[in-house]
């Protein structure tokens, strides 16, 4: 009898281990940055502009704003007047890490360039973070609305 409730034991750990793979597969990853000042892809015309402030150039499809030599962000607008893409470019040091952006370091190319981009298909949209090498590198964190039928 507890020979039976050994080997019952014994097959049951690689089921529980499989079991546990196949769970962990299906978990939904979520973004950790979505956007930019609080504005996110979906986010109205409107509150975009309320909460970057004035932009330098302004439009019905897309505002620039500056805020330093270092930082400015580029909105699009979709036909329904809502964001459907954030450009947020950094000059300098100053650019949020890849690890702020997606939640895990990134490894850097050997000339300390970095190039990743990752999709979000249950909130619609997608995260590219490149940045070049150098001492002086510029950073652009683009979110942008996925099309019907993109993955």
């Amino acid at each position: 009898m507890k020979a039976d409730k050994r080997w019952a034991a014994i097959l049951a750990v690689p089921a529980v281990l499989m079991l546990s793979f196949v769970l962990k597969a299906q978990v939904v990853q979520k973004p950790i940055f979505a956007g930019y000042k609080g504005v996110m892809v979906g986010t109205t015309m409107d509150e975009a502009r309320t909460k970057l402030g004035t932009p330098k150039d302004k439009s019905d499809s897309e505002d620039y704003y500056v805020y330093s030599d270092a930082e400015s962000v580029q909105v699009l607008y979709a036909p329904d007047k809502t964001v459907r893409v954030l450009s947020i470019n950094y000059i300098g040091k100053s650019a949020p890490s890849p690890k702020d952006i997606f939640g895990t370091d990134v490894e850097a190319k050997a000339d300390g360039s970095i190039n990743k981009l990752v999709r979000y298909p249950k909130s619609r949209f997608w995260i590219s973070y490149l940045k070049t090498g150098g001492d002086d590198p510029m950073t652009v964190v683009t979110v942008q609305k996925m099309q019907d039928g993109e993955q």
